[in-house]
């Protein structure tokens, strides 16, 4: 696996399933442990990367298309948790 090759996004996520699977195994030395795990979080940035580039272009489009303006994207992430709006 080449670090300075960037893969697109189905290949890095791919990759990124493997190398979790590999990890998750335990099996692995610990410097090839690091050295994988340090591949995931780069792998991680670039998805994340591929995402937010995605995100961009379909609001553009849609303000091409006549729609008012695109609703900021929701992601998975939960409200925050110390939020007591509405409770006593």
């Amino acid at each position: 696996m080449s670090e300075s090759k960037i893969p697109d996004f189905e290949q890095a996520l791919a990759e990124l399933e493997a190398l979790v699977a590999r990890l998750e195994r335990g099996d692995l030395p610990l410097e090839e442990a690091l050295k994988t795990f340090e591949r995931g979080v780069a792998l991680t940035r670039h998805c994340q990367g591929s995402l937010k580039a995605a995100q961009q272009r379909v609001e553009i489009l849609l303000r091409r298309n006549g729609q008012p303006e695109a609703e900021p994207f929701s992601t998975a992430e939960s409200p925050d948790p110390g939020s007591t709006a509405g409770q006593d």
